[in-house]
C-alpha cells in the first residue's frame, strides 16, 4: 500500500461499463501507486484520454455506446493519443478477439477473470516500455480536428483489410459514425469518396508491392481486393499508364548496373 506522501508516478485510465467491475480495478490498483480515472463507455474513455492523456489505458472490449475497439481506432488515429499504451480487458478469450485487439494497436490483451499480480505485472511492464521508448516529443499544436481523427481511423482500418474490407456502414461504425456522416468527413478531409480512397489505395499498394517483393502479380491482386489479376490489372493501367507486369520490369531494370 502507497502512503499518502509518495509520489503517484504514473496515471491510468480504467474504461469499463460494469460499475462492479470497475470498483474491482480501482479497488486493485489502489494497492499500487498510480493516479486512476474511470470512464463507463469508449468515447468517454476516448475523451478522458485527450483531456487527461494518461500513461496508460485499460480497456475493455465489450461496452455501450462505443465498444473499446472503436476508442482504440481512435485513440491510435488521433497524434495527441496515439502512443498511449492501451490494455484490453475483455471476457472472451478467442484467438480471434485477441487478434483484433492487438492488430488495431493494443499492446495487450488480458482475460477475464485474471489475477490482480498478473494485470499489475503486466501494467507495469508496459510502463516501463514506455519510459525507455520515450523521446522529447514536439509541442502539440492545439487538439485534432475530430474529423480528421474518425478519417484517419477509417483509413487505418481500410488499410489493414484491403483483401476482405467491410461495408461502408460497418467501416463507419468501427470507427465511431455512421454511413453518411462519414461520406461527408472523407469528402472534407481528402476531397474524394470513401470509395475512391479504397480504389487509390489499393492501386498504391499494389504499386508497393511490385516494386518491393517478388509475389506473383496474381497473389497480390487477392492480397489488395481484386478478384483477379486481370481486373487487378485493368485498374492499375488505368491509374498508372503502364501495365503490372511492365511496371515491375521497369523497376527490376532501375535496380541493374545498366539501369542506373
Amino acid at each position: 500500500m502507497h502512503t499518502l506522501g509518495e509520489k503517484l508516478e504514473h496515471t491510468i485510465l480504467i474504461v469499463e461499463d460494469s460499475a462492479f467491475e470497475q470498483r474491482m480495478l480501482v479497488d486493485m490498483l489502489s494497492e499500487y501507486p498510480y493516479r486512476l480515472s474511470v470512464a463507463f463507455n469508449g468515447l468517454q474513455g476516448y475523451q478522458l484520454a485527450l483531456a487527461n492523456q494518461p500513461d496508460l489505458i485499460l480497456l475493455d472490449v465489450r461496452m455501450p455506446s462505443m465498444d473499446g475497439y472503436t476508442a482504440c481506432r481512435l485513440l491510435k488515429a488521433n497524434p495527441a493519443t496515439q502512443n498511449i499504451p492501451v490494455i484490453f480487458l475483455s471476457g472472451a478469450d478467442a484467438d480471434a478477439e485477441r487478434i483484433m485487439g492487438l492488430s488495431i494497436g493494443g499492446v495487450d490483451y488480458v482475460s477475464k477473470p485474471f489475477s490482480p499480480g498478473e494485470l499489475a505485472a503486466r501494467i507495469q511492464v508496459h510502463l516501463n516500455l514506455v519510459q525507455r521508448q520515450a523521446a522529447p516529443q514536439p509541442a502539440q499544436q492545439g487538439p485534432a480536428d475530430p474529423d480528421a481523427v474518425v478519417v484517419n481511423a477509417a483509413k487505418r482500418l481500410i488499410g489493414a483489410n484491403l483483401a476482405e474490407l467491410p461495408s461502408l456502414a460497418e467501416i463507419a461504425k468501427s470507427v465511431g459514425t455512421y454511413r453518411e456522416k462519414l461520406s461527408q468527413q472523407f469528402r472534407a478531409q481528402t476531397g474524394m469518396t470513401v470509395f475512391a480512397f479504397i480504389r487509390e489505395e489499393r492501386i498504391r499498394r499494389g504499386e508497393q508491392l511490385l516494386r518491393e517483393t517478388d509475389i506473383d502479380v496474381q497473389d497480390i491482386a487477392l492480397m489488395i481486393g481484386f478478384n483477379n489479376a486481370g481486373n487487378f490489372a485493368t485498374a492499375f493501367r488505368e491509374r498508372m499508364g503502364i501495365t503490372p507486369s511492365a511496371f515491375r520490369h521497369s523497376m527490376q531494370h532501375k535496380k541493374t548496373p545498366d539501369g542506373v
